[in-house]
């Protein structure tokens, strides 16, 4: 394929990134999103490239688009590349400019989307014109998907390619979507690199207490309200037990073997105590300190209609999540932390992922991110959320999380996904660019 840095100039790829974010695809739940203006845009950029791309509305301007690109070994399994086009909601009055502005400003593109993931999609669009212009391949078939729905429930999106149009993902053994691969900074001269190969399940509940309506000033023991008050308490204060998935227990092994390496011995964390550990891995914990247990954190009430009625019913949502393998143990809690007054049910259930870690695309990805930045150390990763590869796994994809990006020292990643005045530096897209090219010419 070539040198692999001769790749598409910053103009290219920061100019798709900000039309991209220019589109407000903002996804506010329960359908309520438009992302077919954007699928036609990234059609057209492929179809420029020289693709053959389709675009499929799962309901009328919820846009999908897939494309395959032929590679020069036919016979290999083919590999998909996704990323989604929906953002969540962004209130222009607490930017600092305009979120969907898509502006360029001292080296830096802002806007909602320029890491969630609108970047990751400029950044496919700019590798394949670039191949198309240079008469290059990747060496195996790649499929991509640009998806909607994806910050809902993906019933508009992955969910429905997945459940109906399985055939544009034939032959593909593996995935590529969000969101591994950025630059951790575990302390000076310390970056690592987390390659996601696991995410925990989506266990989104709706809880339901029943009572006895009557006035607001008659005492009152059958009270809904309160049923429900006690066990959404009981269930924001619950401590769920430590449980290390193999992603996590290597995560944490090989976090201290480079953040500190003397409280690992050679035979890695063993017998450690896995609380005390993670106290010793420093700012790097928060790559695994969220994916070392279950967790469920209530989020919703509702219940009443007037201040002085008391009512038959109380509601309440809990965002749940569940690490593979313990779904039973997730039930099991929930029945006893809601009791007998209140019952629970799944809202939207989604499951967990782990792929595994000894993939040679594992090795390819690491090898790829730190040809880019000589010195750092590529970690295994679980993600606490949730992304599209939970549905593309369903057609028996290894599903892997690296859209790689290089960043500075005081550049709060986790803070841009879902935050304020939401922005990615220029520098960071021109170098995924490199790094996807070297993964691509190369990977399996």
């Amino acid at each position: 394929m070539g040198d692999p840095q001769a790749v598409a100039g910053p103009s290219e790829v920061t100019q798709l990134a900000s039309d991209l974010i220019r589109f407000d695809t903002t996804n506010r739940g329960g359908g309520d999103c438009t992302e077919r203006a954007a699928a036609e845009y990234v059609a057209g950029a492929l179809t420029d490239a020289g693709l053959d791309p389709v675009v499929l509305e799962s309901a009328p301007g919820r846009g999908n688009v897939a494309a395959r690109v032929a590679g020069r070994d036919s016979q290999a399994p083919a590999i998909l590349v996704h990323g989604h086009l929906d953002v969540v909601p962004a209130d222009p009055a607490v930017w600092s400019v305009h979120p969907f502005s898509g502006e360029v400003r001292d080296g830096v593109l802002w806007g909602r989307g320029a890491v969630d993931m609108k970047n990751f999609v400029a950044i496919m669009l700019a590798l394949v014109s670039q191949w198309s212009r240079n008469g290059r391949q990747p060496e195996r078939d790649l499929v991509l998907a640009f998806t909607a729905d994806e910050e809902d429930t993906a019933v508009c999106g992955a969910r429905f390619l997945v459940e109906q149009h399985a055939e544009l993902f034939a032959g593909c053994s593996e995935a590529i979507g969000e969101s591994g691969g950025f630059t951790f900074h575990a302390g000076p001269d310390l970056r690592l690199y987390p390659i996601a190969s696991a995410e925990r399940g989506t266990a989104w509940l709706k809880l339901t207490a029943h009572g006895t309506a009557g006035h607001g000033s008659k005492p009152n023991n059958d009270n809904a309200v309160t049923r429900l008050a006690e066990a959404i308490t009981r269930i924001g204060a619950y401590q769920w037990p430590i449980r290390l998935i193999p992603t996590v227990r290597a995560a944490i092994e090989a976090i201290a073997l480079a953040v500190a390496p003397e409280n690992v011995s050679k035979g890695g964390v063993g017998g450690l105590d896995a609380s005390d550990l993670l106290s010793k891995l420093g700012p790097a914990e928060a790559l695994v300190k969220a994916t070392v247990r279950n967790s469920a954190n209530p989020t919703m009430l509702q219940a009443g209609m007037k201040v002085n009625v008391i009512p038959s019913e109380a509601v309440a949502y809990v965002d749940g999540r569940v690490l593979p393998g313990l779904d039973d143990e997730f039930v099991a809690t929930m029945d006893e932390l809601t009791g007998e007054a209140v019952t629970w049910a799944y809202a939207h259930r989604e499951p967990p992922v782990e792929a595994p870690l000894d993939s040679p695309l594992v090795t390819a990805m690491a090898e790829a991110v730190l040809a880019e930045d000589p010195g750092a150390s590529a970690v295994p990763y679980c993600m606490s959320g949730g992304t599209d590869a939970k549905q593309f796994c369903r057609l028996g994809m290894e599903c892997y999380g690296f859209t790689p990006l290089v960043l500075p020292p005081g550049y709060d990643y986790y803070a841009m996904f879902h935050g304020v005045d939401e922005r990615i530096p220029v520098s960071a897209l021109e170098g995924s660019l490199r790094i996807m090219n070297r993964l691509l010419a190369s990977s399996g």
